[in-house]
């Protein structure tokens, strides 16, 4: 599935040009005079207005200022900001550390009541253990962040996991079968987390299926997602944090982890794969 860029934020991101089109053509303005009174280059209004180069707040101010609508600048910067929280670099969701990162995400687990995951990476979170989440951020810090915060990142997901145990709530997690060979942490953790595993599938509240490695799949393996409820995915890519809510993606991406559901093993099956794993790392 080719999620990047995202069809939800590019129609976003149309949008909000559209907006300010509007606001210049109802000023009876062109481009290059809106251009003009606010001191660009000629070229820049129509960059904006054709969603190619995205405004910065301070440019929706000086639109508004030259088209005699200040009364709209603080909806069109509310509408800039929702732009740019669908598309998430890393490097700017943790330049203040993992910790905050972490604790970001904690109300949209809280007010979810069905959670669907699948990974083709790792370990869903919510079903980590804390060696196992430590390897995780700790790999995560040494690629890409400065401030070595991890110990706290680790305690607020671990503190996250509460969700599992609280309320009515329902839980799929899908698995590639690599995810059980990946030796990440090493040894020790991952026969722990291979453990934990087992635990948690037996929860009445959990379904865990494991997708096994096999050369006649109709699916090939997609990058890692989750689905809340069926308002909204979040996806995660090598190069930031996705979060659609466009109806139709979260579709697709229900779809397919229909596909994958369908494809994976459970029960004693899943737990025989798991088990596997673990007498390999012995």
């Amino acid at each position: 599935m080719a999620v990047s860029p995202s069809s939800s934020a590019q129609q976003a991101r149309q949008a909000l040009a559209n907006r300010l089109a509007e606001l210049c053509r109802d000023a009876g303005l062109n481009g290059r005079k809106l251009a003009l009174l606010c001191g660009w280059h000629p070229s820049k209004s129509s960059r904006i207005m054709n969603a190619r180069t995205p405004p910065s707040a301070d440019d929706i101010r000086a639109w508004c200022c030259a088209c005699g609508a200040e009364g709209q600048t603080d909806d069109l910067i509310a509408s800039l900001r929702t732009v740019e929280d669908m598309w998430i670099g890393w490097r700017r969701m943790e330049r203040a550390g993992l910790k905050q990162a972490q604790e970001a995400r904690l109300p949209l687990f809280e007010r979810t009541r069905r959670f669907r995951a699948y990974s083709s990476w790792f370990v869903p979170g919510l079903i980590q253990t804390y060696g196992y989440t430590e390897a995780v951020l700790r790999a995560v810090q040494r690629r890409r962040v400065e401030v070595d915060d991890v110990a706290d990142a680790v305690a607020v997901r671990m503190e996250r996991q509460h969700v599992l145990h609280e309320g009515d709530r329902w839980f799929a997690f899908l698995v590639e079968e690599s995810v059980l060979r990946n030796g990440l942490g090493g040894a020790d953790v991952q026969e722990e987390q291979l453990g934990h595993l087992l635990t948690v599938g037996s929860l009445p509240s959990v379904s865990l299926g494991v997708v096994p490695t096999r050369t006649d799949r109709s699916r090939m393996p997609v990058e890692g997602f989750w689905i809340f409820d069926t308002s909204q995915v979040n996806v995660e890519l090598v190069s930031g944090y996705l979060t659609l809510t466009q109806p139709s993606e979260v579709a697709a991406y229900a779809d397919t982890f229909t596909e994958l559901a369908d494809m994976a093993v459970y029960g004693a099956k899943a737990r025989a794969l798991i088990t596997s794993a673990m007498r390999t790392l012995r």
